[in-house]
């Protein structure tokens, strides 16, 4: 799965990366974002791309409520095309969430009791230092006792690269550049997207531990994507 991740970019920046305009009021560098914050997201509509602000955890058009938001982060790319809570995005609404990494932790249990004693975080990213292109689905739900509007997404998994595997069992779909245009393309059929929701390869990502500063969620700083051994000479 993908449940925490660092976007440090300024919507200047995303715009200029993913060849698009920034609208709306985004949130400044995040990076330690975690389920149902504020995120900026690619998207495109009738063939105008913007980087915009939803909330992360899918909040699916048809719902009578937010309550589930917190549980729909992620969407199972070989179920996605057939899940309710997801197919309609995966029509009409995908998106691009950038991130500069994102984090995973391995677990340490206790072998008489298979209880968790440690877990140590790592931050996943790319080799070249460019930001990884999230594959995404985005809805706009509407209150209905207050007819405001919410927008908000998740981030598609598969299955793991060589390593990724090291730490968990699932990581996000990463778009390669020339896919972008094909993600994000509103008239893309079922056929053609199915082919992008693939593991990246694991030649152009790096793994290494980070501070447990990052297992709390109220944590945010640039020293949170620092490798360990950093950490340790700072102190």
């Amino acid at each position: 799965m993908c449940g925490r991740f660092a976007q440090p970019r300024s919507p200047e920046d995303l715009a200029r990366i993913f060849r698009a305009r920034p609208v709306g009021e985004l949130e400044g560098p995040q990076f330690n974002v975690a389920p149902t914050d504020p995120v900026a997201a690619v998207v495109q509509r009738h063939g105008d791309r913007t980087v915009d602000r939803f909330r992360w955890g899918l909040v699916p058009f048809f719902a009578t409520d937010q309550k589930g938001a917190a549980r729909l982060i992620n969407a199972r790319s070989e179920t996605v095309e057939t899940s309710p809570a997801f197919r309609d995005a995966f029509r009409r609404h995908r998106c691009i969430v950038p991130a500069d990494a994102f984090y995973e932790w391995r677990r340490h249990r206790d072998p008489a009791t298979g209880r968790v004693r440690r877990s140590e975080p790592f931050a996943i990213r790319r080799r070249d230092a460019a930001p990884l292109a999230l594959a995404g689905l985005w809805a706009a739900w509407r209150d209905p006792r207050t007819a405001e509007r919410l927008y908000t997404c998740t981030i598609l998994t598969t299955q793991p690269n060589d390593v990724v595997a090291a730490v968990h069992d699932r990581m996000p779909v990463i778009l390669d550049p020339d896919d972008w245009d094909g993600w994000l393309d509103e008239a893309a059929v079922a056929a053609d997207l199915r082919t992008l929701l693939r593991p990246a390869a694991s030649r152009e990502l790096e793994m290494y531990p980070v501070s447990p500063a990052v297992n709390n969620v109220r944590s945010d700083g640039p020293e949170l994507l620092w490798p360990l051994t950093r950490w340790a000479e700072t102190r």
